[in-house]
This record gives C-alpha cells, sequence and structure tokens, in this order.
C-alpha cells in the first residue's frame, strides 16, 4: 500500500533505535506503506556504537537520490541529531524529520536497555543540543518509559524543533501496544 499524496521526490528515510529492525514495528510497517522508503540496515558489528550508527545513517543517505526526510525512532533520533552535527554540509539533503519518541541517552533507561555508562563510553552521551538545520518535528510520550517529557521538551527546543505531545503512548513501540501507528501518516503530510 503507498500514500498517493506524498511527493515522488521524496524519499523516507528510516532510523531505527538500538533494537534495529523489529516485525511488529510502526517504522516497519510504514516502510512497507510508503512508495519511497529505504530503512538504516542493521549494525552487524559494533552494535552500540554511537559512530557505527551515524556512519550507517551517513551512508545510507548516499545511497538515496534526491531529497529524505528522516522518520526516527527512539535512539534513531539521538543518531539523527549527532549526524546533523556531524555532517552538517549534508543536511541540505534533508527536506525535514520526525524525531518519535527519543531515547533519554544521558539518564538511566529500565532494565534490558544499555545503562548510561555503556552509552557514554560508546559515544552517546552527551546529547547534541544545537539547533537542527531541517524542519523537525518531535513527538514526544507523556509515560515514555525511556525519556521523561520535560527532558524530550527541553531537547526540542534546543533543537529548534516543533513538539507533538502524544499523550500516553508508552515508547510508541509493540512492547508499548503499538504496531502500526495510525497518526503519523498525517504527522508527514506536514512535514513534507
Amino acid at each position: 500500500m503507498t500514500n498517493p499524496n506524498y511527493p515522488a521526490d521524496i524519499t523516507f528515510l528510516i532510523v531505527p533505535g538500538l533494537r534495529d529492525h523489529v516485525h511488529e514495528h510502526w517504522q516497519t510497517h510504514l516502510a512497507g506503506q510508503l512508495a519511497k522508503a529505504v530503512t538504516v540496515p542493521p549494525l552487524e558489528h559494533d552494535k552500540l556504537s554511537r559512530a557505527a550508527r551515524v556512519e550507517a545513517l551517513n551512508s545510507t543517505l548516499a545511497s538515496i537520490e534526491g531529497s529524505a526526510v528522516i522518520v526516527a525512532h527512539s535512539a534513531g533520533c539521538i543518531t539523527t541529531v549527532h549526524w546533523a552535527q556531524q555532517h552538517a554540509q549534508q543536511a541540505g539533503r534533508i527536506k525535514a524529520a520526525l524525531l518519535a519518541t527519543p531515547a533519554d541517552v544521558e539518564n538511566a533507561m529500565p532494565e534490558g536497555y544499555p545503562t548510561v555508562q555503556q552509552l557514554q563510553s560508546n559515544g552517546w552521551v552527551p546529547i547534541p543540543r544545537q539547533s537542527l538545520p531541517f524542519k523537525t518535528l518531535v513527538a514526544a510520550s507523556r509515560n515514555d518509559p525511556l525519556a521523561q517529557f520535560a527532558r524530550i521538551e527541553g531537547l526540542a527546543a534546543d533543537w529548534g524543533a516543533s513538539l507533538l505531545d502524544l499523550g500516553e503512548v508508552g515508547h510508541l513501540n509493540p512492547a508499548g501496544g503499538y504496531g502500526p501507528w495510525g497518526g503519523v501518516h498525517q504527522l508527514l503530510q506536514q512535514l513534507v
């Protein structure tokens, strides 16, 4: 299924979080619905390396002709922000970005996720606070176990992004009860 209302010259660049490709995730469903979507592939090595994830995003973008809209989730949002800081000369290729439920890698996350120390030693900390050079919408949850709403509200302000309060949607992932995300197309339409 495709959405015919998207401009033909836009490719959607999907940037997953640390768990990479999850079959029932809204990003996976979205990729299947878009005529032009490319997902940053899972890492084979250095899975926790921020530098490796930024390079994977950069390599994937290099494979896309024309403009792209980034659709990131969780740590993929933080990857995107690091990428924008390090590759400012390429940021003009990005028409806009949707950063959905960014993970707060500077504070402790629930059991089963990397520790702050692991994230710090792999280059995730500190989170860049510079204004992003493209139109950005941050969609945040009020009860996200990976980030307090007030923290994401502050990051969105620092990034020069619009903030959308999604209400209580957990981490907007299958564990939070989300497979397909019905509202994502409306948000993408606002960005293109």
